[in-house]
């Protein structure tokens, strides 16, 4: 095996979370790395959370809300980053006029 592997978009694993529209490019037993992409006013699902992972996320376009299920919440814009840590539901919302695009990972492992 290489020390770099290379992934192409039209070679990840897609899925939906409500209407996020998920690719994840890189799922190890230290990291996951992926994007999700939401129409403007669109939510996605609600994540459980992960048990022993922090997750980071990374909006790239738009601007987006980070809710959990408490009510608590983190507007981010270009070029933000916000941590969820382990074991904590959430949902991203974009609240933007435009297709947002988050980039999120989990270590050590979702």
């Amino acid at each position: 095996m290489s020390c770099l592997e290379l992934k192409k978009k039209l070679d990840t694993k897609i899925f939906f979370e409500g209407k996020e529209l998920c690719r994840q490019y890189f799922a190890t037993e230290k990291i996951t790395f992926g994007s999700s992409q939401l129409m403007p006013g669109e939510e996605g699902e609600v994540d459980k959370g992960h048990s022993a992972a922090h997750e980071v996320f990374y909006v790239v376009r738009g601007t987006v809300v980070i809710t959990d299920t408490k009510g608590t919440y983190v507007e981010l814009e270009e070029g933000d980053a916000a941590l969820v840590r382990e074991g904590i539901p959430h949902k991203i919302i974009n609240i933007s006029d435009k297709i947002a695009l988050v980039v999120w990972s989990c270590a050590p492992k979702p």
